[in-house]
């Protein structure tokens, strides 16, 4: 195909369509020709994408489109039933179709953190290589730099910055996926050796209780949304591997929405955590009451993604965009 012929050619109607598109009232003739001019622009977009590529083309041509789209259904305006629909089925269906991901993830994370735990509590010179005696003194004593560091901030203040650096940390595990989730690996080893070796070191000096206090609350949740954005991450990365029975196009464009509509949920979770990390966690609260908040919530989250998930994807839900909200490819004939 002769890409400027066609675009010779095919000039004036998506003028006209562009005219009528911006139109607020529109009579019962220039509907029909606003439809008309519609599917015609569909059909030559799919055309330019299969026949001849040109970024420049595709892009008016794509932008085109949606404005006709919009014209003829009408715009399609967000809504708080929008919200609700994605907290109570889009976002719990896509925790539970990539469920297999995070939880693996997940297992083999807490794992290797035991073996840490284990290697750094059992061998002293793991620790001496790791803090000096005065490091060592100052973090593990009560109201040392561990236990200050979940009290001395303003409650309200540390909730906001903890809840900006465990999104950002999110946002680094959904990134990777453009790398095939290579990075992610890294990110989740990171925090698999710090959560390992926070607990050998606590518990060389005989304050886990202290430690496990004041990670529990706050920290089973917090870790598994880690696991979750780093579970997309690898399963956006595998699509490109393996596709599966869809076409590879296909296939990552679904994924790739799927991380990308996580987003709002991680964050919210991560927002979850933040509060209870600036509220509870270094609160005068008992132990147990503090402890027993953080098994709740991770509990409650595992019910909401595994049992609610379960019964939105049964019932059809993916987790992806609204079908009105994708991009259109139209069959062609020749």
């Amino acid at each position: 195909m002769d890409l400027d012929v066609f675009v010779a050619a095919h000039q004036a109607e998506w003028h006209r369509l562009e005219v009528l598109s911006s139109r607020r009232r529109l009579t019962g003739e220039e509907s029909d020709e606003l439809i008309a001019l519609y599917q015609r622009a569909t059909s030559h977009l799919a055309q330019v994408q299969a026949a001849a590529p040109h970024p420049g083309v595709e892009g008016r041509l794509t932008a085109l489109v949606v404005r006709g789209r919009n014209a003829v259904a009408g715009a399609r305006a967000s809504s708080w039933r929008d919200a609700a629909h994605y907290f109570t089925a889009g976002f719990p269906a896509i925790l539970y179709r990539t469920r297999r991901w995070w939880l693996t993830v997940g297992a083999v994370s807490f794992l290797l953190s035991a073996v840490v735990a284990w290697w750094t509590g059992t061998h002293p010179e793991m620790i001496k290589s790791l803090l000096s005696p005065e490091q060592y003194e100052q973090l593990t004593k009560p109201g040392g730099e561990f236990e200050a560091y979940y009290t001395e901030h303003p409650s309200a203040n540390f909730a906001a910055q903890v809840w900006t650096n465990n999104a950002w940390v999110a946002a680094q595990c959904l990134i990777s996926a453009v790398l095939l989730g290579i990075p992610v690996l890294y990110i989740l080893l990171v925090n698999v050796l710090n959560l390992g070796s926070g607990i050998g070191i606590m518990a060389s000096a005989d304050h886990l209780q202290l430690f496990l206090g004041l990670l529990i609350p706050h920290g089973l949740l917090e870790i598994t949304a880690i696991f979750v954005a780093g579970g997309l991450s690898l399963r956006l990365g595998w699509t490109v591997i393996d596709p599966g029975p869809r076409t590879r196009t296909v296939a990552l464009a679904e994924e790739g929405r799927a991380v990308i509509g996580s987003v709002i949920g991680l964050t919210a979770v991560l927002m979850v955590t933040g509060f209870i990390e600036g509220f509870v966690t270094g609160s005068a609260l008992p132990s147990w009451l503090r402890i027993g908040i953080g098994l709740t919530v991770e509990a409650l989250f595992l019910l909401y993604a595994l049992v609610l998930g379960k019964h939105a994807a049964t019932a059809g839900e993916t987790g992806d965009v609204e079908a009105a909200d994708r991009t259109e490819h139209q069959p062609m004939v020749g």
